[in-house]
């Protein structure tokens, strides 16, 4: 994870509250312009519920999407590498899953959602936390992790039910390209499932176009273009 300042100084993006386990919690939701679509679950990168996370969930809304932001940092952004690391690591991978899945519950209930499952598309740290929800909660039907970190053990992938669909960068000095090997035949020994990597000639963080350092948008438009068609035809 790149070590530049986040782009911007404004605070978390949140327009909706709701339940999670019996704890207030908050999120960015978007729909789409007819009204109701498939659920989407958009999972933040370890600066927090950014502009550019409102902008991914703005943008899966536009493509047809109930897409929901949960804030994992409960209204705080980091301004600085170190900050968003800090607080990255001051939130259990447990509390965050459990969070998640809230969420989940949230986004399932509401009566604009037409899916009987979710689709997860998540970003750095949220790359990770993807994975952890898709191997702990079956209605997560389509995993996109975006250069996903996953933070400390390997989830136990023996109850994922989802495919999985994942974007990394052969640049990717945080996830590198060889322990992807290793997870996916974790992924396939455990669930059975084959996840598809793909690979763009891009650094870590090339779809975050804040971040001209890193953005590609040529690799960017491909993600883009695989996710969606993925999340159509995986949500059910």
């Amino acid at each position: 994870m790149s070590e530049s300042p986040r782009p911007t100084g404004k605070p978390a993006r949140q327009n909706v509250t709701f339940d999670s386990n019996g704890t207030p919690a908050h999120g960015y939701l978007a729909l789409p312009p007819a009204g109701s679509g498939p659920g989407v679950i958009v999972i933040q990168e370890w600066w927090g519920l950014t502009d550019h996370i409102a902008d991914v969930t703005d943008r899966l809304a536009a493509e047809g999407f109930v897409a929901l932001a949960p804030d994992l940092y409960g209204g705080n952004v980091a301004h600085d590498s170190q900050e968003a690391f800090r607080m990255m690591r001051e939130l259990p991978v447990e509390s965050g899953v459990d969070l998640l899945s809230g969420a989940v519950d949230h986004l399932l209930a509401l009566p604009e959602v037409t899916s009987d499952t979710v689709g997860t598309v998540g970003f750095c740290m949220g790359g990770g936390f993807v994975l952890y929800l898709a191997a702990k909660d079956p209605r997560v039907s389509a995993a996109v992790p975006f250069y996903g970190v996953i933070q400390g053990e390997v989830p136990d992938f023996s109850g994922l039910r989802a495919q999985i669909l994942g974007h990394y960068g052969e640049r990717d000095e945080t996830v590198p390209v060889p322990t992807l090997d290793g997870l996916r035949r974790t992924i396939q020994e455990q669930s059975g499932i084959d996840p598809d990597f793909r690979m763009y000639p891009a650094d870590h963080a090339f779809f975050n176009d804040g971040r001209p350092e890193v953005y590609d948008a040529d690799s960017a438009a491909k993600a883009w273009t695989a996710t969606t068609d993925f999340l159509r035809s995986t949500i059910q």
